[in-house]
C-alpha cells in the first residue's frame, strides 16, 4: 500500500519522531511504500524517510491546525494514497496515532493546578476551541478504522471521552532502547556528574527529565525534594520559565539542594549520578523518559496521569502517584531508596519494549487494515 503519515512539525529527535521513524521502517519492512506529510523537511532530518512538504498558509496558532488539517483533508479526498495515518487531528484520516493523547483529558486534569482565570483563559483560548473541534470531528468521522495508542490510558479515554470503539483501538507501547540506556551509565558518569553539580557521594539524588515544566510537574518535584531533607534534586531540560522555577527553589529551601542542568543533548549522565526518577506531570500520553529512566536501572515514580503507569508494579520497580499528593511523592521516594532491589526489576521490566516487538504490531495492524481495503471477488 501507498501509506501517507501527517505530522505538521516534524523534529527528527522527538519522542513522537522517533515513533514515525520506527512505523516507517515497519510499514517497508512489510512491503509498504510510507511518504511523510509535513510543512517542513528539516536539514538534519536525514534520508530514511521519503517526505512531502504541504505547508498551506495560516495567520494564527489556530490557523495552523485547521490548515494543515483541511490540506491534508484535501489529499484524503484526492484518493493519492491508500492509506493515511495521521500524528495530528485530521478528520477523514484513517488511523490516528495518538502519540499526543487527547487534548480534552489534558485540558481537563490541567484544571486541578488552575485557578478561576487560568480556566477562563483556557475555554476563551482559539486555538485549545480548534484542536477540541478537530479532536470531536476525527474520532466521529466514519473514516477511521484504527486509533494506535501509546497506552492503556489513552486508549481508556478515548473510549470513554468518544466513543469509539474499543475493538479499533490499538495499544502498542513504545519501544525503549535499552543497549543506550542500561545501568553502566552510573560506573561512567556518576562520580563526575554529582561532582559538577555539587552533589555529595553519598547524598541520595532524585532526578527528573522532560520540558513543558508546568505540565510536566516540576513544581511539585521542588516540593516533594523540601520533605526529603537529605535528598539532592537533578531537574534536567529546558523551560522559558527557568529563572521562576529556580526563584520557586530558594523559597522553598531547597535552592542548594535543587540543581538545574538545562537542555542536554545526552540525558545519561544524569540518570548515571541518580537513584530514583521522578516526573509527577499533571498529564502524559506516555512519557518516555520514565522507561528509558527505568532501563538505567532508577526505579520511577510515576504520575497516575501517566501512561507509564502500564509498565509499574507497585512496589517492585516503582510507584504510582497523584501528582498533587506531594507527601505520597516524598514517600514513595523515600521507599524506593530503601529497596536497593528495585534497581534491577525496573531495567527488567521495560527489556520487553523492544523496536522489533513494537515493529511486528504495527505490521499485523497494516495488514489488517490492507485486507479489510481490498476488494472483494
Amino acid at each position: 500500500m501507498k501509506i501517507a503519515l501527517a505530522r505538521a512539525s516534524y523534529n527528527p529527535f522527538g519522542g513522537a519522531e522517533r515513533t514515525i521513524q520506527s512505523v516507517a521502517e515497519a510499514m517497508r519492512a512489510g512491503g509498504d511504500e510510507p511518504t511523510l506529510l509535513t510543512r517542513h523537511w528539516p536539514d538534519n532530518a536525514g534520508h530514511g524517510i521519503a517526505h512531502q512538504v504541504v505547508n498551506p498558509r495560516y495567520f494564527s496558532k489556530a490557523g495552523r491546525e485547521k490548515s494543515f488539517a483541511n490540506a491534508v483533508g484535501r489529499i484524503i479526498d484526492a484518493r493519492a494514497f491508500d492509506l493515511v495515518q495521521s500524528y495530528e487531528r485530521i478528520p477523514g484520516a484513517h488511523v490516528y496515532h495518538a502519540v499526543d493523547g487527547v487534548h480534552a483529558e489534558w485540558l481537563e486534569r490541567r484544571k486541578r493546578g488552575q485557578n478561576l482565570m487560568g480556566r477562563l483563559g483556557v475555554i476563551l483560548n482559539p486555538h485549545h476551541r480548534a484542536v477540541l473541534d478537530l479532536e470531536r470531528r476525527m474520532y466521529a468521522s466514519p473514516t477511521l478504522k484504527a486509533v494506535i495508542c501509546i497506552s492503556q490510558m489513552v486508549k481508556d479515554d478515548i473510549v470513554r471521552r468518544f466513543g469509539v470503539d474499543a475493538e479499533r483501538c490499538e495499544v502498542i507501547h513504545l519501544d525503549i532502547d535499552s543497549e543506550k540506556f542500561h545501568p553502566r551509565v552510573q560506573g561512567e558518569f556518576r562520580a563526575a556528574t554529582r561532582s559538577a553539580l555539587g552533589i555529595p557521594s553519598s547524598a541520595p539524588v532524585v532526578v527528573f527529565a522532560g520540558s513543558g515544566f508546568v505540565r510536566k510537574g516540576v513544581a511539585a518535584f521542588l516540593q516533594a525534594l523540601f520533605l526529603l531533607p537529605d535528598a539532592h534534586g537533578i531537574v534536567v531540560g529546558h523551560d522559558k520559565a527557568l529563572s521562576q522555577f529556580r526563584a520557586m527553589a530558594i523559597a522553598l529551601g531547597v535552592g542548594g539542594r535543587a540543581h538545574f542542568t538545562g537542555g542536554v543533548k545526552d540525558v545519561r549522565p544524569y540518570y548515571g549520578a541518580a537513584d530514583v526518577f521522578l516526573m509527577p506531570t499533571l498529564y502524559e500520553p506516555f512519557g518516555l523518559v520514565y522507561g528509558e529512566a527505568m532501563a538505567c536501572g532508577l526505579p520511577a515514580i510515576v504520575s497516575r496521569d501517566a501512561g507509564a503507569q502500564d509498565w509499574i508494579v507497585e512496589g517492585k520497580n516503582g510507584y504510582v502517584v497523584d501528582p498533587m499528593d506531594i507527601g505520597a511523592m516524598a514517600r514513595a521516594v523515600e521507599a524506593a531508596l530503601a529497596n536497593p532491589g528495585m534497581r534491577e526489576a525496573a531495567r527488567e521490566s521495560v527489556l520487553p519494549y523492544t523496536a522489533a516487538t513494537a515493529a511486528l504490531k504495527y505490521r499485523a495492524l497494516y495488514q489488517r487494515l490492507g485486507a479489510r481495503r481490498a476488494p472483494g471477488p
